[in-house]
């Protein structure tokens, strides 16, 4: 076995290798310049309310609490009635 030999060959493999790689990333590079641009929407995420719709969500809002209120004053209502009738 030659060892020269066995370098050569593998520095010879290596720069065969290394050209075919700067090919490809050259043509990787070509190929991402040619892409066209994709079209994206200005503006993502919430949109500003107007001030219609925020008394919309306002009176709505305070409906639900109003409700809420009311739902936890009837079960209060209701625990102490059953707590002074078992007694």
């Amino acid at each position: 076995m030659d060892l020269n030999k066995t370098l050569q060959d593998l520095y010879a493999e290596k720069e065969r290798v290394e050209r075919a790689i700067a090919s490809l990333e050259s043509l990787h590079k070509a190929d991402r310049k040619e892409a066209p641009a994709v079209d994206r929407p200005g503006r993502r995420g919430r949109h500003a309310m107007g001030a219609r719709e925020r008394l919309e969500v306002s009176e709505r809002m305070r409906r639900y609490w109003a409700a809420r209120r009311e739902g936890a004053g009837k079960a209060a209502e209701k625990l102490l009635t059953r707590t002074a009738g078992s007694s």
